[in-house]
């Protein structure tokens, strides 16, 4: 409580609320000439500022080689054996965790191994198999357009060009970049996922938030042969290190040239 004869320091203010008078002490937050002192965490101007041309070429590369070091292992963590196993699996994953499809995939595989009999499959059989992926309803439909359209375009095989791929119902680019680059090692274009485009515009390399813009400024700052290896890069690093809502920058590999880092 204060009384009204009360002292107010610099920096300090009384509210009265609730029909008290209350202090309320606030940290100061100005430096001799009025102007504001950064946080502990603000970055220097050098490390804020965006990168262009050869410097944000060369920003990608270093970003590639530490995330090369940190996941030698960074793999696709869909559990397939064939390229409509992965095609099928990757239609489930949307809007649902890897994990979950990797429940779900082996009885659906077990129960249709072709695409010729995933194209009969009785719709109710089919949602009952995959409902806890999510979207159920409009993930049956594309798996049993895709089928349909595989059996009697392609002879139940799955295609290897892009073209072929996204003409497929249920097939976008995304899905396409995946069978690519893990099904066929074709690397068409950068899998843009909610991971990768979190850490593309956290890492500095592009401030596009739309996975198809993403995906065309993130091309040609990385080498074609490491286009499907930097989606699992950036997905192992999102998933471990640079969650969404609470990023680990103290234990992350690429802190000191993140100017997204708050340490």
């Amino acid at each position: 409580m204060v009384t009204g004869s009360a002292r107010i320091r610099s920096g300090e203010e009384v509210r009265r609320l609730n029909g008290k008078q209350r202090m309320v002490i606030r940290k100061s937050a100005t430096k001799k000439g009025g102007r504001t002192a950064p946080s502990p965490a603000a970055k220097s101007p050098a490390k804020r500022k965006k990168k262009k041309g050869a410097e944000l070429k060369a920003h990608a590369a270093e970003i590639l080689a530490r995330l090369k070091k940190e996941y030698p292992d960074a793999h696709c963590e869909l559990d397939f054996a064939t390229p409509l196993q992965l095609l099928i699996a990757t239609i489930l994953s949307a809007q649902c965790t890897d994990k979950r499809v990797n429940i779900v995939t082996p009885e659906l595989f077990q129960n249709f191994p072709d695409a010729e009999s995933l194209s009969t499959a009785a719709p109710e059989r089919l949602e009952e198999l995959i409902k806890s992926t999510g979207f159920f309803r409009n993930k049956t439909k594309s798996l049993l357009g895709m089928s349909a359209a595989l059996a009697e375009r392609h002879g139940g095989n799955v295609p290897s060009t892009m073209e072929e791929l996204v003409d497929l119902p249920g097939v976008g680019r995304k899905t396409a970049n995946v069978v690519l680059g893990n099904a066929f090692g074709i690397n068409e274009g950068v899998v843009v996922d909610t991971h990768v485009g979190r850490l593309a515009v956290r890492l500095g390399l592009t401030n596009e938030t739309d996975p198809v813009k993403v995906e065309q400024a993130l091309m040609p700052l990385f080498p074609r042969e490491d286009w499907a290896l930097l989606s699992h890069l950036l997905i192992f690093h999102g998933r471990r290190v640079c969650i969404a809502r609470a990023p680990k920058c103290g234990d992350c590999v690429l802190e000191d040239i993140c100017p997204s880092s708050r340490v």
